[in-house]
């Protein structure tokens, strides 16, 4: 298979500090609020983002269907990098090919440059498939971000 179908780059500048941005990626309280694709909700059985750490965590689908994935932490460089491991379970005790993703951080005049690259893709139509869900899960981490950066006063108020 050609190397461009078995990987995935999406760069994104989020208006946010990368201390906050790194923190979203790593803390379960922040996944929560973003990650997957837009109408999804997602919930850690575990959660470790630490060099060796597991994570396994669920995706779950407005209509109640669930899709489950995990990994391991592989680096952890705060604020700058995150390298871990990502499979699908397929709910027969088997997994989807491993990839490995690698996001960078990197400081922008208050503003965080991303750049997340996924390799290891066994088909164009499984990283295709990635490329969706994962530019869904970031618009919700901008907009969750530009909320977190609001001060607490404000953000009660809106409720």
């Amino acid at each position: 298979m050609p190397s461009d179908a078995s990987e995935l780059t999406i760069t994104r500048v989020f208006d946010a500090p990368r201390t906050l941005v790194f923190e979203a990626w790593t803390e379960p309280e922040h996944l929560a609020r973003w990650s997957g694709p837009e109408g999804f909700t997602s919930s850690q059985d575990y959660f470790s983002a630490t060099p060796g750490g597991k994570y396994r965590v669920c995706l779950r689908e407005p209509n109640g269907t669930e899709h489950w994935l995990r990994g391991t932490y592989r680096e952890v460089v705060p604020p700058e990098k995150l390298v871990f491991t990502h499979e699908w379970e397929d709910g027969h005790g088997g997994t989807s090919p491993e990839t490995l993703v690698t996001v960078l951080f990197t400081e922008l005049d208050g503003k965080t440059k991303m750049v997340f690259r996924q390799t290891g893709f066994d088909s164009k139509a499984s990283r295709d498939g990635h490329e969706g869900g994962w530019s869904s899960s970031f618009a919700d981490l901008d907009r969750y971000l530009a909320e977190a950066r609001q001060p607490a006063r404000a953000r009660s108020a809106g409720r």
